[in-house]
């Protein structure tokens, strides 16, 4: 029953077209009828990664080439979802390493790249979007060379076969010179180049979970590359944790292969293919599925730990319950804990208080796609600040340090290198590309937290920026905070036009006329260092004189209307974000005036 297989992942940099790759390996494999109309990238299915045009979660699939099978998973290329990405090159023989002709190798790449050759892949580079009119595909050979040295890759693994490649339009080339019509040179070097995976068919049937699913109908799916032996529909089989633990005997009731972007029901599944089954309800990233013969674990591939967390928190506003329909710390609790099962990157912890839950992860972007998710499902709560995990060496506070890229034009890098040095970042290299500058730095992951936005306006949104976890490091001090501070709310009510007017030259408001607001909500960033209590709910009082044409004309300019990251990233540790499926509202953790007063004494006093 052995059949030609070969299992690759595609790794690369946010944004270097991954997807829209697979996308055409899809095409002119024969996957989609000729007349098919299918959606562009149609491997980013949630609704957030269409959105935002980046990948969550990784994806299988799989096509056929002439007599061989390929297994494709496509990873996400954001740095924030590198479990994704870790968890999965268990499940391959090799990786195709895609990188942006004009952006070369960059702090991701270098992360997935080294996991890769940790795990001895051999990978095949495939230097895309070589259309570009920036492109300079023979430097950034020289890039990606230098790269796999500083990795300390063997010999067999530099001498990596190259490939040239226009992936939206389905063309990959050994040469840049040549014509180039499809993706065959890329198809015959996964064949000939990629090891196929090991089909020990005579031994008791071993599988490592490597991803979770889930199914209305038939509940949890297990996926994951079948390591020895063979399984049949209703074999009764047993899973084990990673400590060795059995937890529970059932039987496989549903067993599918990967073709294209279907899942195909079958009777039996053998050893190096990768497919999905069901049946554990109880089935967790890092599972064995054994038999019963031989109930051993396979050895898991541990990820990196979280960097930074956030405190998610009932909603305790004047306003709560109104939006949302989770809104109990039961139903938070639930969601959070269903997150953790397929979502390794994630840890979950209960604080003393029962309504507040700290949420740790790989990175602010991480936090933000949770928190938003949570938000379209119906769940209404608060966040807090994302504030780093620091650990503690010999006596000594270590904190996380991020590997930082900016892509900026010469006129805006000292912006940009005065923000980052004020942060506690330490510029690496500057290199000059036309009239951009590329900046490196290493950055404290606090300093980070709030850079983005800043960089976007000194940058006139033009500045990009990459960012990628590197190291702990010993403590760098302490870092300036925002630079503005708030407009507060003095009462509830809702905004009135005369209110707003006579406040204008005191900052730049979030609420428009009309909003409800209450007391210690955020309703605009002041123009000075301090927080600052307003009235925004005024009414103008009603005299029996006409007022004129011109007095009635009110002029306001309009509100500032931020992203939920964006609101992440602004939001101060005295500060929460009201998080509803409808809203986003920023407040004071304490809305009374007083109150705030007190816990600012107090702070002081404990500071002294």
């Amino acid at each position: 029953m052995s059949q030609q297989l070969r299992n690759i992942a595609i790794i690369a940099h946010v944004d270097h077209g991954k997807t829209t790759l697979v996308d055409q390996m899809l095409r002119q494999s024969g996957t989609f009828r000729e007349n098919q109309q299918v959606a562009e990238r149609v491997m980013d299915s949630g609704d957030l990664e269409k959105e935002k045009g980046i990948t969550i979660s990784s994806k299988n699939t799989a096509v056929k080439w002439k007599d061989t099978k390929i297994n494709i998973i496509d990873t996400p290329g954001h740095a924030d979802f590198g479990g994704e990405v870790e968890r999965i090159l268990k499940m391959v023989n090799g990786v195709i390493l895609l990188v942006d002709a004009a952006e070369g190798p960059l702090p991701q790449t270098k992360f997935v790249l080294r996991k890769s050759l940790a795990l001895n892949y051999q990978p095949i580079v495939v230097i895309n979007k070589i259309d570009r009119k920036d492109a300079r595909p023979d430097a950034v050979l020289n890039e990606i060379f230098d790269l796999f040295v500083s990795l300390d890759a063997t010999n067999e693994q530099l001498d990596f076969p190259i490939l040239y490649a226009v992936g939206i339009n389905g063309i990959a080339k050994t040469e840049l010179e040549d014509e180039g019509k499809d993706l065959a040179p890329l198809f015959d070097l996964i064949v000939n180049h990629i090891p196929a995976p090991e089909q020990i068919s005579d031994a008791p049937f071993k599988m490592l979970v490597s991803s979770v699913d889930w199914n209305d109908y038939v509940g949890r799916i297990a996926i994951g590359r079948v390591e020895q032996g063979t399984i049949k529909t209703n074999q009764e089989i047993v899973l084990m944790d990673r400590k060795g633990n059995q937890k529970s005997k059932a039987k496989a009731t549903k067993l599918y292969t990967f073709n294209g972007l279907t899942r195909e029901p079958v009777d039996e599944a053998h050893a190096g293919d990768i497919f999905a089954l069901a049946g554990y309800d109880a089935v967790e990233i890092g599972d064995t599925l054994t038999h019963i013969s031989d109930p051993t674990p396979i050895e898991y591939y541990d990820i990196d730990q979280p960097t930074m967390a956030m405190y998610f928190r009932v909603n305790n506003s004047p306003f709560a319950g109104r939006e949302g329909e989770y809104v109990t710390s039961n139903m938070i609790k639930d969601r959070l804990e269903k997150e953790i099962r397929t979502n390794v990157s994630i840890r979950v912890m209960q604080t003393e208080n029962p309504d507040i839950f700290k949420v740790s992860g790989r990175g602010e972007l991480q936090l933000a796609i949770l928190t938003e998710t949570m938000r379209r499902e119906g769940y209404e709560f608060a966040v807090s600040r994302p504030e780093v995990l620091f650990k503690e060496i010999d006596d000594e506070l270590y904190e996380p340090f991020e590997e930082v890229v900016v892509d900026v034009h010469a006129d805006y890098s000292n912006k940009v290198i005065d923000n980052l040095q004020k942060r506690k970042g330490i510029m690496t290299s500057m290199v000059q590309e036309g009239d951009n500058h590329r900046l490196e730095f290493s950055v404290p992951s606090r300093g980070l937290i709030g850079f983005r936005g800043e960089m976007l306006t000194e940058t006139r949104g033009t500045g990009i920026m990459h960012q990628q976890f590197s190291e702990y490091k010993e403590f760098a001090g302490e870092i300036p905070g925002r630079n503005r501070g708030t407009l507060i709310s003095l009462e509830r009510g809702e905004v009135t036009p005369y209110a707003l007017e006579g406040l204008q030259d005191r900052g730049q408001f979030l609420v428009e006329p009309g909003d409800p607001v209450y007391e210690g909500q955020v309703v605009g960033i002041n123009n000075r260092v301090d927080d600052l209590v307003v009235n925004v709910v005024k009414k103008k009082n009603l005299t029996n004189h006409r007022a004129t044409q011109s007095a009635d004309a009110v002029k306001i300019s309009q509100a500032r209307k931020m992203s939920l990251e964006q609101c992440i990233e602004f939001i101060d540790n005295d500060e929460l974000l009201e998080v509803t499926p409808k809203s986003l509202r920023i407040r004071k953790l304490h809305l009374d005036h007083n109150e705030r007063k007190r816990a600012e004494k107090k702070k002081e006093a404990v500071g002294q």
